[in-house]
C-alpha cells in the first residue's frame, strides 16, 4: 500500500533563485520526503510511504523529476529478484504507475530529448558480470530496452542535450556512453589510477573483454558517479577505490585531469555555471568543492552525519544540499551548503540511510495544494 504522511502544511514554494523544492529517499525506511529550502532553513513538507510489501524494506534508491516538473520517480532496489520503477504525480504524490526493471536498478534520468528514463541496474547479486542500463517509455511505463554495459553500473547521468548517456562501472573500472537515441554502447574508457597499474595489478592498456564488452579484472579505480560538464564537453568521474576525481576530455575521449579529493568520493556535482564540482567524501564525512579552473579544492565542509552520500545544486549555483546517512538506528539527514561562503547553514532529520536526492526545476516547479 501507497501512503503520506502530511506532517506541514505548504502551498506554493515561490520561484525565487534561492528556494527550492527537493525529493530525498530513505533507503532503508521505504519513504521518500519532500522537502522546502526558503533560502535559509530547510523543512519537510510530506512524507510519501512507497513499496507493496509491509513487512520488507524494499529499498527506494535513485529519484529524478520529470522536466517539466509534473511527475517524480523513484527506483526501488530490492525486487524478487528484479527491482521496480516508481512514478508518482508531483501534486498529489499519487502512485501512478510502475515497471519492472533489472537487478538492484539505482539512479537514472530522463533525456529532454529522447523523453525516455535511463536507468542503470547495479546488481549486487552474485558474480560480477557485466548489467544493463534499462531504458523506459515513461508516458507508458514500459521498459523498452535493457543495454549491456559494465559491472556494476551508477552514475547514471546524461549529456546537457539530452543525446549521450554515461555511466561508469564500478567493477570493471570503465566509464561507458550510449547513444541515447540508438540504444548502443559508442564508447568504453578504462579508469586507472594514473599509475600505469591497470585493474586487477598489472600493467598496460589492453584489457581482455568479455561478451557484453566489459574488461575480464579485478576494480582498481571503481568509479561511482559521473557527470558531464554543463557547457563544454568534459565530464567529471569520481573514483572511489583512489580518492581521485578525473576530468575527461568527451572529444578527445582521454583522462585530461585528476583532482585529489578527500577519502572516498562518492557522488558528484557540476555547479550550473560550470566553474565549481561538489563531491561528497564518503569515507571523510565532508564535502569538498573544488573549483575547476585552478583544480584546487577550496573547502572540505563537515557535514552533520558520518556517511554523506548524493548531491543536488540549485539553478543559480548558490546552495548544495547533501544526504547523509547515520549508522545503525540513527537517523539520515539532508545538509544545505552556502557555496558562496562554502558553510553549511541548515540541516533537517530525515528516514534511515538518506541516499537519492533529485530537484524539482527552479522555474517550473508544480504548485502544491495546503495540507494540515
Amino acid at each position: 500500500m501507497i501512503a503520506a504522511l502530511f506532517l506541514l502544511g505548504a502551498g506554493a514554494l515561490p520561484a525565487t533563485a534561492s528556494e527550492a523544492r527537493l525529493l530525498v529517499a530513505a533507503e532503508s525506511a521505504d519513504r521518500v520526503y519532500d522537502l522546502a529550502f526558503d533560502g535559509d532553513d530547510l523543512s519537510v513538507r510530506e512524507v510519501i510511504d512507497v513499496g507493496y510489501q509491509a513487512t520488507e524494506i524494499e529499498g527506494p534508491h535513485g529519484l529524478t523529476v520529470s522536466p517539466d516538473g509534473r511527475h517524480w520517480f523513484v527506483s526501488i532496489a530490492h525486487g524478487k529478484p528484479n527491482g521496480l520503477l516508481y512514478k508518482y504525480d508531483a501534486e498529489t504524490h499519487e502512485l501512478l504507475g510502475e515497471t519492472e526493471l533489472g537487478l538492484f536498478p539505482a539512479t537514472m534520468q530522463i533525456s529532454p530529448d529522447t523523453g525516455l528514463l535511463y536507468c542503470v541496474n547495479f546488481d549486487l547479486h552474485g558474480d560480477m558480470t557485466p548489467s544493463t542500463v534499462s531504458i523506459v517509455d515513461v508516458d507508458g511505463m514500459v521498459e523498452i530496452e535493457q543495454v549491456v554495459t559494465g559491472s556494476m553500473p551508477h552514475g547514471s547521468r546524461l549529456s546537457p542535450d539530452g543525446s549521450r548517456h554515461f555511466s561508469c562501472a564500478m567493477m570493471s573500472d570503465e566509464l561507458i556512453e550510449l547513444d541515447a537515441v540508438t540504444l548502443e554502447v559508442v564508447r568504453r574508457l578504462e579508469l586507472t589510477d594514473g599509475t600505469g597499474r591497470r585493474a586487477g595489478g598489472g600493467h598496460g592498456t589492453d584489457a581482455g573483454a568479455s561478451a557484453g564488452g566489459a574488461p575480464q579484472h579485478a576494480a582498481v579505480a571503481k568509479p561511482t558517479w559521473v557527470q558531464p560538464h554543463p557547457t563544454k564537453p568534459l565530464a567529471y568521474v569520481a573514483l572511489n577505490g583512489v580518492h581521485q576525481v578525473l576530468e575527461v576530455d568527451l572529444k578527445a575521449w582521454k583522462i585530461k585531469r585528476r583532482f585529489p579529493t578527500g577519502r572516498a568520493p562518492y557522488n558528484l556535482e557540476v555547479t550550473p555555471d560550470g566553474s565549481r564540482l561538489v563531491v561528497t567524501y564518503k569515507g571523510a564525512q565532508a564535502v569538498g568543492v573544488i573549483d575547476l579552473k585552478s583544480g584546487k579544492e577550496l573547502a572540505r565542509i563537515p557535514t552533520s552525519r558520518p556517511i554523506p552520500h548524493g548531491v543536488v545544486v540549485t539553478a543559480d549555483s548558490r546552495f548544495a544540499f547533501v544526504t547523509c546517512e547515520d549508522r545503525g538506528a540513527a537517523p539520515g539527514a539532508v545538509d544545505a551548503i552556502d557555496l558562496e561562503t562554502l558553510r553549511r547553514v541548515s540541516s533537517v532529520d530525515v528516514g534511515l540511510q538518506a541516499g537519492g536526492i533529485a530537484l524539482f526545476p527552479a522555474t517550473e516547479r508544480p504548485d502544491a495544494p495546503s495540507r494540515r
